[in-house]
């Protein structure tokens, strides 16, 4: 019997020394428990239970105007002042209380997209499914997968990253167990996706600007850039051995690329983020790399991440349970949400794994084992 094992651990580390399974998850019964047929993952999801309520509820409706998406703008790079301050009374956005595979739950949400109308696009990692959020509603739509796991056309399994290509109305997904990159259609009434690039560890995703796709590997520990259609690609970062040198990575999982081609890559088992310029052979250290831990000079497996039009990053810090910000040349960051340790409260993160910005400057995290995605409104 296989057991599930999040991939977000590390390889030589247990669920219990993640401490997910009683401190983090406190809201709902979870086990491990085997994944091989669809049916024992619906028993499973069927059979969650809600322990206890939030103090309170924490989902808030809001209104913005929709704006018209710039088709040739892949990414919207909002310009954010240096010492931008964000409200701390969060505001979530997707999800509810609960894990489950409902239309107003998630099920330890991953990677997720903001697109110019501030419709938000979210990798559904425990129900195998891409679900899409758009403003006011309190249910989401399921636009990918959601056929329970499975390696057909029409399923998924394990998706950890998505992003829309805005020029064909799609959705292209890392489908993690499956070793493959998939696109789906937004049309409506699209029942299944297509193989872009198979063989491949894929964790997280970037397009720039001219279409360029952008792929990290996890176990070959490189990024690959692709032209659409293309299947080999060209190594951008790594690519030289799992290692903690100038030219290697660890385990890279979420991707930034800027308007110069820049890749920003979360380097989660060297705790550090490397910026890899367009045709560089080595990287540069832009955050964290003195190993992990929680002071200000330190990073404890990076995930999602985002650089403004002035080289800030914003790094959801994992295993710290906070977003960090580190200016553009600095040697420590600082924390700007996320200081009250792990658990479920409104101050309080769960292993945060996904980040993105909206147009506005605001910012969207995943709180993954509190199974809902937060906003955070600059002020």
């Amino acid at each position: 019997m296989r057991q599930t094992q999040l991939p977000y651990l590390q390889t030589n580390e247990s669920f219990e020394e993640k401490q997910l399974s009683s401190q983090s998850f406190t809201t709902f019964e979870f086990e491990l428990f085997d994944r091989s047929s669809k049916s024992e993952k619906q028993n499973c999801l069927d059979s969650l239970s809600c322990k206890k309520a939030r103090s309170k509820d924490r989902t808030d409706v809001y209104k913005t105007r929709t704006i018209q998406n710039d088709n040739k703008v892949q990414t919207v790079i909002p310009k954010i002042p240096v010492n931008a301050r964000f409200k701390q009374n969060v505001e979530t956005v997707a999800g509810s209380k609960c894990s489950g595979n409902a239309p107003n739950q998630l099920w330890a949400p991953y990677g997720l997209f903001v697109d110019g109308d501030q419709t938000i696009v979210i990798a559904d990692w425990g129900n195998d499914r891409i679900v899409q959020w758009k403003m006011d509603d309190t249910n989401g739509q399921v636009v990918a997968g959601g056929n329970y796991r499975g390696s057909r056309l029409n399923q998924l399994n394990d998706p950890t990253d998505v992003l829309i290509d805005k020029e064909t109305d799609s959705l292209i997904i890392c489908d993690y167990r499956n070793r493959r990159i998939v696109r789906w259609s937004r049309r409506s009434g699209t029942k299944q996706g297509e193989i872009l690039i198979g063989n491949v560890d894929c964790w997280g995703l970037a397009m720039d600007d001219q279409r360029y796709l952008y792929v990290s590997d996890y176990r070959k520990n490189e990024v690959r850039r692709y032209q659409l259609g293309e299947k080999n690609g060209t190594v951008v970062a790594g690519g030289n051995g799992e290692g903690a040198g100038l030219n290697q990575l660890n385990s890279p999982t979420y991707l930034f690329v800027d308007r110069d081609q820049a890749v920003y890559v979360s380097d989660k088992s060297n705790n550090r983020v490397m910026k890899w310029n367009n045709g560089a052979t080595e990287g540069i250290v832009v955050a964290g790399g003195q190993g992990h831990g929680n002071a200000l000079t330190q990073l404890f497996c990076p995930n999602g991440l985002f650089v403004n039009t002035l080289g800030t990053l914003y790094v959801a810090d994992s295993t710290n349970h906070r977003v960090m910000r580190w200016l553009k040349g600095a040697k420590q960051g600082t924390v700007i949400m996320g200081e009250n340790g792990t658990g479920e409260e409104a101050n309080q993160f769960g292993y945060l794994i996904g980040l993105s910005f909206d147009h506005r400057g605001n910012i969207y995290v995943a709180d993954t084992s509190n199974h809902h995605v937060e906003r955070f409104s600059i002020e």
